[in-house]
């Protein structure tokens, strides 16, 4: 049977749920302009800083954005590593696709 080697099921899935809500996916486009304070977020998405912090913990925690603290403010910008694995994890499981026999696995 084939996987999603070398990668492992519990970091594809962070991967993916980290991508799975809207206001991180528009955080994500936000962030594809370059790097950006909490504050210019907060105010570009019209939400609390809380609310924010939250999903941007998310993001941080799967790999998908790193910080960095100037002063009192912090700066957030994407790490270009976690889309090439995820483009990755997407072309080995294009290619699972495509080695289905179209046979049941509980046959």
């Amino acid at each position: 049977m084939a996987t999603l080697a070398p990668f492992k099921v519990q970091q594809v899935a962070e991967l993916f749920h980290a991508l799975s809500d809207e206001t991180r996916l528009e955080i994500v486009r936000r962030l594809g302009a370059g790097e950006c304070c909490v504050c210019d977020l907060t105010d570009a998405l019209d939400s609390a800083q809380s609310r924010l912090s939250f999903h941007l913990k998310v993001l941080k925690d799967a790999g998908i954005v790193s910080d960095r603290k100037q002063g009192r403010w912090v700066y957030y910008r994407l790490n270009p590593a976690a889309f090439a694995q995820a483009g990755e994890i997407v072309g080995s499981i294009e290619k699972l696709a495509g080695q289905s026999s179209g046979s049941s696995c509980c046959a």
